[in-house]
């Protein structure tokens, strides 16, 4: 298993561990011209549920992964956070913005996974 591929596991893991649901793996690594090879989407609940999966992510992330994200965006409010780890960013959303912007559907030519919810 390839550094990226270990990442997203392991920030799979960091996401279930505080019971963020609705998780998408989309990869990006065949459309040119993106930002970043991986998008890792879910939702929680509140902005305290979104903080607790931001902070798991980067406590995962660090202990299994040593990776620490290069920016992390929207915990101020805690709507919509985006962490950004150079080939992976994780996104994660309450319910109403996640529906809005629907970044799942947004990129067309990506291969989607979702990731069964454990509870």
């Amino acid at each position: 298993m390839d550094t990226t591929q270990f990442l997203i596991k392991t920030i799979i893991k960091g996401i279930q561990e505080k019971k963020g649901h609705d998780i998408v793996v989309a990869d990006l690594t065949d459309i040119g011209d993106t930002i970043c090879n991986h998008l890792v989407i879910c939702q929680g609940n509140s902005p305290a549920q979104i903080e607790a999966i931001a902070e798991s992510v980067g406590d995962f992330a660090r202990t299994h992964a040593h990776a620490k994200p290069t920016a992390v965006d929207g915990l101020r409010n805690a709507q919509w956070v985006a962490m950004d780890y150079s080939d992976v960013i994780v996104h994660i959303f309450l319910p109403e913005p996640h529906d809005f912007y629907d970044l799942e559907h947004l990129w067309a030519d990506a291969r989607l996974t979702e990731i069964p919810d454990i509870d």
